[in-house]
């Protein structure tokens, strides 16, 4: 039997944190049902267009479902319910569930509901995927921020990029770790 030395249990331990961070990134909270209603929902609120990609193509609905895992889980009871509400009325109004149809229906029925707090949440979280750092599941390959011109964080700028004679490079990293991978 090998000794259990203070440096092995110390070492061990140092990759707990990590290994919990990386399955609370992976956890998800909507069915499949629900995200094809959430993506047809925040694809209206953000469609792609010619500028550049939209809130689905940004995920989005990666972060909102991630939240609603682990952070936001106390609104998942709400904000399922809230889906479900969007479906029944499409169902009523249209006889086809909201994923099902056209743009131009979507728009009617969003536009009957954007004064009511489901839709400004899901406004909210979907501004917040499009924008946010990528490692917590939104902003895909940095999507959101190409499309504001934002760089990226940055610890310092020389002397030359704060003339800004020039638009800044993309700084492609996340504040949380290296490169573009972002859990999608």
């Amino acid at each position: 039997m090998s000794e259990v030395t203070r440096r092995t249990v110390l070492a061990t331990t140092a990759f707990v944190p990590l290994a919990a961070l990386t399955a609370a990134a992976q956890e998800t909270a909507l069915t499949p049902a629900q995200m094809k209603t959430l993506e047809a929902f925040i694809d209206r609120i953000v469609p792609k267009d010619d500028l550049g990609p939209g809130a689905v193509e940004c995920g989005a609905a990666v972060y909102i479902d991630r939240t609603l895992a682990t952070v936001n889980a106390n609104e998942k009871p709400s904000f399922v319910e809230g889906l479900a509400n969007v479906d029944t009325l499409a169902q009523t109004q249209h006889k086809a569930s909201f994923a099902d149809l056209s743009p131009e229906q979507r728009d009617e029925l969003l536009t009957s509901i954007q004064n009511t707090p489901f839709f400004a949440r899901v406004r909210r979280l979907t501004l917040e995927g499009m924008f946010s750092d990528p490692y917590y599941g939104g902003n895909k390959n940095f999507a959101g921020w190409d499309l504001i011109r934002y760089p990226g964080p940055r610890l310092a700028v020389s002397a030359e990029e704060q003339k800004m004679s020039a638009p800044p490079k993309p700084y492609r990293r996340s504040a949380y770790g290296s490169g573009s991978s972002n859990g999608h």
